[in-house]
């Protein structure tokens, strides 16, 4: 079993910034692709951002590229999404997400979710 945590969900007007943060704990000798979904009131849970295990390969949504950097730490098994010029519409609880497999952006593909970070952006 692999756990995941996110951290660094808040409150941030828009056009400001923020920077989430996921931790793996467990079973976490295995390689995994990361991901970021999001999910806000009243809709499904969308693709935002993925990384491979190495890192060398990203996804992004059409609706964040260029304003959101997935990326992973120095640590085995963390993952970053700094999130900047946000705007109302990115409001949504964020999720962390860990594929056994290679890196996708399809929710299936992935085999362990964290709880969730509340992101708030306020006009």
């Amino acid at each position: 079993q692999v756990q995941l945590e996110e951290s660094g969900g808040g409150l941030v007007q828009a056009g400001g910034s923020l920077k989430l943060s996921c931790a793996a704990s467990g079973r976490t000798y295995s390689s995994y692709a990361m991901g970021w979904f999001r999910q806000a009131p009243g809709k499904e849970r969308e693709f935002v951002a993925a990384i491979s295990w190495g890192g060398s390969i990203t996804y992004y949504a059409d609706s964040v590229r260029g304003r959101f950097t997935i990326s992973r730490g120095s640590a085995e098994n963390t993952v970053y999404l700094e999130m900047d010029s946000l705007k109302t519409e990115d409001t949504a609880i964020y999720y962390c997400a860990a594929a056994v497999g290679t890196v996708s952006g399809r929710a299936v593909e992935y085999d362990y979710w964290g709880q969730g970070t509340q992101v708030t952006v306020a006009s």
